[in-house]
């Protein structure tokens, strides 16, 4: 199933994306206030249902969301593949080196990436994202992908030059990340940790890999967080990106307004998102 989020008429609701791009409202028949409220209830499995019915509308009849407008833990990896270590000139990590994001500063699908006022040093970092399902503490890696709902597409994008004195201000301008355009449940996905990445700007291919060549696991990353904090339904993992980051390249490719940035990753979507100026 594809579960997206989404604003109608001035309303928030949730749905399953069927056929070619229709929605089956599913706040309506579950009662719920939103994809998180569902999840934490333990109820993904009651809109499985849905997927068969008809669409009470198109995509293209709203605006979408964040696929978790509302998540309460946003946390990203960093430094999670070799080939991105390496063009960084780093060593590589004894464990997974962790950061957090705001929730403020993603935008759903479609929505503009807003470069700052105070910085031209806005670099894409194409993810693979992983979504809670199920709560747990000390989680063993051999069940840590069964507290996985799904998967989506995130953009890690970044402030350079500000993280270089501070991870948590270059991770947290507002409206500087993608996260969607949906999530795909983890049932409909093969194998994780196979999965094509490719990020491209104004349509040229700069970042493009898959996720076998993690250097963490999912299922590690999962263990790993829930030794130091409860995962809760709804909490967002990005994985961490590949080389070929603007920053790394000579000259720097950063991103400015009139771009339009993409990550793709086969079998989940593609999450497009314009660049544009802080007004």
């Amino acid at each position: 199933m594809k579960l997206v989020s989404y604003r109608k008429a001035g309303i928030d609701g949730y749905g399953v994306v069927v056929g070619e791009g229709g929605i089956v409202d599913a706040g309506k028949r579950l009662g719920l206030p939103s994809l998180r409220a569902v999840l934490a209830q333990g109820r993904l499995a009651d809109l499985k249902p849905l997927a068969a019915m008809a669409p009470d509308f198109s995509l293209t009849d709203v605006e979408l969301l964040p696929p978790i407008p509302d998540p309460e833990k946003i946390l990203c990896v960093g430094l999670n593949y070799k080939s991105h270590v390496a063009e960084v000139g780093r060593d590589l990590p004894a464990n997974p080196s962790l950061f957090g994001r705001f929730t403020n500063t993603l935008v759903a699908a479609g929505k503009p990436i807003i470069r700052p006022k105070v910085s031209s040093h806005l670099d894409y970092e194409g993810e693979l994202a992983m979504v809670i399902g199920k709560p747990g503490r000390n989680i063993s890696e051999a069940d840590a992908l069964r507290h996985v709902a799904g998967y989506s597409c995130f953009n890690d994008g970044s402030l350079r030059d500000y993280q270089k004195h501070s991870v948590t201000a270059g991770k947290n301008f507002q409206a500087t990340g993608g996260f969607g355009p949906w999530i795909v449940t983890a049932d409909a996905v093969a194998d994780p940790e196979a999965l094509e990445l490719t990020t491209r700007l104004n349509g040229q291919q700069v970042q493009h890999s898959n996720s076998s060549l993690l250097i963490y696991s999912l299922a590690k990353i999962i263990s790993y967080i829930s030794e130091f904090t409860a995962l809760e339904p709804g909490d967002v993992i990005a994985t961490g990106t590949p080389e070929g980051v603007g920053a790394r390249r000579d000259p720097p490719l950063w991103m400015k307004a009139g771009d339009v940035v993409e990550v793709e990753i086969a079998g989940i979507g593609l999450l497009r998102n314009p660049i544009v100026d802080q007004a």
